[in-house]
């Protein structure tokens, strides 16, 4: 997943429009539009902002990560019961498998 990916994702997730998350940051809704379709690469300033705003780390923004890792990034910024649901459905998937044998 590329940064602009990352960030438009995240955006979505926090019910934030590019307006607002560019009123966040300081910078304008075209330029958080351009980071967004991956034409124009932020500052690191910029980038560190934009994580911060959007509750995500800079590193998970600017790395390329595999999915599992966006994946566990995602279950750290749900709410801790919806974490706790995830995690029961995990554990009987899991339980599921040891009993069919696949582990």
């Amino acid at each position: 997943m590329t940064f602009g990916e990352k960030v438009t994702i995240a955006r979505k997730q926090k019910k934030l429009t590019q307006t607002e998350l560019a009123d966040a940051t300081g910078t304008s809704r075209d330029i958080i539009g351009k980071y967004e379709r991956d034409e124009s690469k932020p500052s690191i300033e910029i980038a560190a902002r934009i994580a911060e705003v959007l509750d995500s780390s800079l590193d998970f923004l600017i790395r390329d990560i595999n999915r599992e890792d966006a994946l566990a990034e995602k279950i750290k910024q749900l709410s801790p019961i919806n974490r706790e649901y995830v995690m029961a459905v995990i554990e009987a998937f899991e339980a599921k498998e040891k009993l069919q044998g696949k582990r």
